[in-house]
């Protein structure tokens, strides 16, 4: 650091880049030098599964190769407490410290704590998302609980103009070392830093006017590959909606579903218990059942619907699982087998590289029917339906359940329900080589209906 002039802190967090970055931008402009600093924090990185903490190791030590190739300068990256760390590195030259908000409950908590700590001015800034939290709002001047109205003010809503990076040179003081952390975590599961990000952007905008037709069939590259981008901040969202522009309806529909991450955004910063609590308290009623068995079978992709395997397989095994498959898994746990939708949204958010708690607590309140503008409790997936919709002549299936793919077109869907002369040919053996179905989905239907029913007449 610099002994003369005026210095600005910059501290990364979930905005893991320089461009399109206003935190940085306003401290660029703000002082004479910037001492752009991320801190590992153990209580984050523990609660990653192994595909985030490698993805997110990844994402820093490429911010630190990017500030150097860019300014010169170095991240100083920090192992502790983010409220001392940052408190020690304020002098009576620091302007302020200056970082993108984040809504999660933990987020806010600590960066109440840290802000206390400093001894400098503070100012904070909403890169992470495209519309701040209370910035879409309905006549009455609340958040809707319904998206479609909240989409339509959303696309609408003046956008906050972000400035241009100043001109501060950058800070070359010493970091601690990633390497240690990197080599026990491998390498992570997608090219990280901003020219990942870029090249995954640049991929999606030659697929993206097929968006609304190819989104729901999970054996091709039918969704953009962009979520991972979102969490860690490699890509702005407003940047991701000007690059893409809205000139065909694939283009619209994408831009929508980062409307929709605005909603579960600004809802979780209105209703901080969005992973532990139905917004709608009266479902928090319902009599869940939980077996052991049966949510390690889920988790482990033996369940025997061959849909429902797949998806949790892929999860399991890469980190990630297509949009459409995390609805029919997240549905299988909750309506078929009755088990409570908050077992399964940790179970997601630990493992999945892009978990972001205000997306995976919403989707999975959506899936479950308890939240906002959910899902009618009565929409209740069938697995081997959506399989034969979704996946027709089981391409997927057979990717990721190799032990099924000598099944035809029809009987690989459900294979309890194929003939005994096509099992054998096809070297299955149900209870053996795959499950047989741990439940019957008509009886799981009732059940379920039966349950929320009860809590609805109650």
């Amino acid at each position: 650091m610099s002994e003369s002039g005026t210095n600005a802190i910059v501290w990364f967090r979930r905005d893991l880049r320089l461009s399109d970055n206003p935190a940085w931008a306003v401290a660029t402009g703000s002082a004479d030098e910037v001492v752009p600093v991320f801190v590992l924090d153990d209580t984050l990185l523990d609660a990653a599964g192994p595909f985030r903490r490698a993805q997110l190791l990844g994402e820093v030590a490429a911010l630190d190769a990017t500030i150097r190739e860019h300014t010169g300068g170095r991240l100083f990256l920090r192992r502790a407490d983010p409220a001392q760390v940052l408190a020690d590195l304020v002098d009576d030259r620091t302007v302020g410290v200056f970082w993108n908000d984040d809504v999660a409950p933990y987020a806010t908590a600590r960066d109440a704590r840290v802000e206390a700590a400093l001894s400098c001015p503070v100012q904070r800034f909403w890169g992470t998302l495209f519309h701040r939290p209370g910035s879409v709002l309905t006549g009455k001047g609340t958040l809707s609980k319904v998206f479609t109205p909240f989409y339509n003010r959303w696309i609408v809503t003046d956008v906050d103009p972000w400035p241009t990076p100043g001109s501060a040179s950058v800070a070359t003081g010493p970091g601690e070392s990633l390497d240690a952390l990197v080599q026990a975590a491998g390498p992570a599961p997608l090219p990280p830093g901003e020219a990942g990000a870029a090249d995954r952007l640049a991929d999606w905008a030659r697929r993206a006017d097929n968006y609304l037709t190819d989104r729901d069939t999970p054996s091709i590259e039918g969704t953009s590959m962009l979520s991972s981008d979102l969490k860690f901040g490699t890509l702005s969202p407003r940047h991701i909606a000007q690059y893409l522009g809205t000139t065909t309806s694939g283009r619209e529909g994408f831009v929508r579903q980062l409307s929709w991450r605005d909603w579960w955004a600004h809802t979780l910063y209105e209703f901080p218990a969005l992973t532990t609590a139905s917004v709608r308290p009266e479902y928090d009623n319902i009599a869940w059942r939980y077996d052991e068995a049966d949510f390690s079978a889920w988790a482990t992709g033996q369940t025997g619907y061959p849909i429902v395997d797949a998806g949790m397989r892929q999860l399991a095994q890469t980190g990630w699982m297509h949009n459409r498959v995390r609805m029919i898994t997240a549905s299988f746990l909750v309506k078929d087998l009755l088990i409570d939708w908050r077992h399964g949204e940790r179970h997601f958010r630990k493992l999945l590289i892009d978990a972001d708690l205000a997306q995976n607590g919403g989707n999975w309140q959506w899936v479950a029917g308890t939240g906002p503008d959910a899902a009618p409790y009565f929409r209740i997936f069938n697995p081997t339906s959506q399989s034969r919709k979704f996946d027709p002549h089981g391409a997927y299936i057979r990717t990721w359940v190799p032990e099924l793919s000598a099944l035809d077109s029809k009987a690989i869907h459900e294979p309890a329900a194929a003939a005994p002369l096509d099992l054998a040919g096809a070297g299955v053996i149900l209870g053996d080589t795959y499950p047989a179905p741990i439940v019957d989905h008509a009886f799981a239907r009732e059940r379920t209906l039966a349950a929320y029913k009860a809590v609805k007449e109650s």
